[in-house]
């Protein structure tokens, strides 16, 4: 898979794999950023990224930044094929639930992204009745 990638600082280093057995590339922070106590800040990662048709890119937190005292508000970011302008620059939407001010340095990796293929659904139909057996809800295999 090839990515088109636009740096909007070049004295920042491109997206990279940081081990051999690494899945996701690391971003980082392109500006230094305070995220408020209990709040949130777009924390701008320094790429604009042209994907191939038949994908999209998952943006996740990378394990530590959670030690920073943010984490992502979203959840998982989900970057859809045609986000892909000259100024569609990638953001971390970062919470930080600590009581104090957290201030991210530039060059900072807080966040990973995954190239992934996706089929997407042509045909929606509606039906009155699911076929299957109700498994009983979230969770319900059980806690270990």
């Amino acid at each position: 898979m090839k990515l088109k990638i636009k740096r909007f600082d070049n004295t920042l280093p491109l997206p990279e794999y940081k081990t051999k057995g690494a899945v996701a590339l690391d971003l980082c922070s392109r500006e230094t950023m305070i995220v408020p106590a209990k709040g949130i800040s777009y924390i701008p990662l320094n790429v604009a990224i042209e994907i191939p048709l038949g994908s999209w890119v998952m943006l996740a937190p990378r394990s530590s930044t959670h030690k920073l005292g943010i984490i992502q508000a979203n959840g998982v970011g989900i970057f859809d094929q045609d986000f892909c302008g000259d100024g569609d620059e990638y953001k971390f939407i970062a919470f930080n639930f600590t009581d104090n001010d957290v201030t991210v340095e530039r060059g900072t990796r807080i966040a990973q992204i995954i190239p992934l293929n996706f089929n997407k659904i042509l045909e929606i139909e509606e039906v009155e009745k699911m076929e299957n057996k109700t498994r009983g809800g979230i969770g319900s295999t059980g806690t270990i």
